[in-house]
């Protein structure tokens, strides 16, 4: 070592140990490759180079330079969720990948809350925004317009801008088959022993409850009415509306549908108070994906939104924006009881489980 400071690579540098133009290495990362077909293979080697050579991007002088400040930005409705943590790690490693700096925050599902949190990235130069599950993605777009930013709607829709969003219907259709099915293995089961726990007046919500009409009707081969307990996203007040059935019918339902892991949270909370013979015979369905639940003592059937597909498609919309909005589902995974899923974690290394010579 010296006492002088080492010298930073350049992209020239890059160039050079990548064989690659300067102008392919300053498309890969700056996240422009693919609009210039440059091969997957070639970014891959030429990020990897930049991570060997602990490459680091000058972004003020690239803002200045291209109008271009490289900064991606995921706004989230919540932190504490699975679903949206997933979704958080997910869009970090996508976005690194195309050469982009990602920026995660949360509007807390506050309309205001919401505005102001996009207004503090659009003073820090954002390049793009997705906009996942957000209270009033209209109102968020209106900001966006405004600004030029570039944007895209994740899970929940917006009218004014592209979405990318899990299909809830025909994801909600396959769980409610699923757990009828199943329980009806167990002995008989008719429609009022079917229920729909949580949600709120949302497009997933109510695409959901209409998935899960059309399954029961379609088994059954009658519509249904009040098997719905509208608890919104709160653990809380979904334990509450547990407590509310099993005051007036001393059991729950044989089978039901939880809307998302908030309301199964709600869920358990409520069995916290209970005897095990509260709950010894149900079959419950969730749309959402923990693996924990997969491992509770009754059968869990799940929905997993197909995120890195999701965020994939969001960043194909940013980098070719169709000239009028666009709303494009992706098909949701039923995950079958005590079935344990790869997640995004599953990509990362603890270094305290090397080996010195590894």
């Amino acid at each position: 070592m010296t006492t002088r400071e080492q010298k930073k690579a350049t992209i020239y540098d890059l160039s050079v140990v990548s064989g690659a133009s300067a102008s392919t290495v300053s498309a890969v990362l700056n996240g422009t490759w693919r609009k210039r077909r440059i091969s997957e293979e070639t970014a891959d080697k030429i990020l990897s180079l930049a991570k060997e050579h602990d490459y680091k991007a000058n972004l003020q002088a690239r803002a200045l330079r291209s109008s271009r400040s490289g900064l991606t930005g995921l706004l989230l409705p919540v932190y504490d969720n699975r679903f949206f943590s997933s979704m958080a790690q997910t869009f970090e490693a996508l976005a690194s990948k195309r050469g982009l700096v990602p920026m995660v925050v949360s509007g807390r599902r506050d309309p205001q809350e919401e505005c102001r949190t996009v207004e503090s990235l659009i003073a820090y130069s954002i390049d793009s925004l997705f906009i996942a599950g957000a209270t009033d993605p209209d109102g968020v777009h209106d900001l966006c317009a405004r600004a030029g930013l570039a944007h895209v709607n994740i899970d929940l829709p917006g009218s004014k801008a592209s979405s990318v969003i899990a299909d809830n219907r025909q994801g909600a259709v396959a769980l409610t088959q699923a757990i009828i099915r199943h329980a009806q293995e167990i002995g008989p089961l008719g429609p009022d022993d079917v229920f729909l726990f949580g949600g709120r007046d949302d497009h997933a919500s109510r695409e959901r409850i209409a998935g899960f009409h059309a399954a029961k009707a379609a088994i059954f081969g009658e519509n249904t009415f009040g098997d719905i307990e509208i608890t919104g996203y709160s653990p809380g007040m979904t334990a509450a509306a547990f407590e509310r059935f099993f005051a007036r019918h001393r059991r729950l339902p044989r089978c039901f549908f939880i809307n998302s892991s908030i309301n199964f949270e709600g869920l358990l909370r409520f069995m916290a108070h209970h005897p095990g013979e509260a709950f010894g015979d149900i079959v419950v369905g969730c749309f959402d994906y923990d693996p924990f639940a997969s491992f509770l003592p009754f059968p869990v059937y799940m929905i997993r939104p197909d995120m890195p597909a999701m965020l994939d498609k969001g960043f194909a919309l940013l980098d070719a924006p169709p000239a009028t909005p666009q709303l494009i589902m992706v098909e949701p995974q039923l995950v079958p009881p005590r079935t344990a899923l790869e997640g995004p974690l599953d990509a990362l290394d603890d270094p305290s489980t090397l080996s010195p010579g590894s």
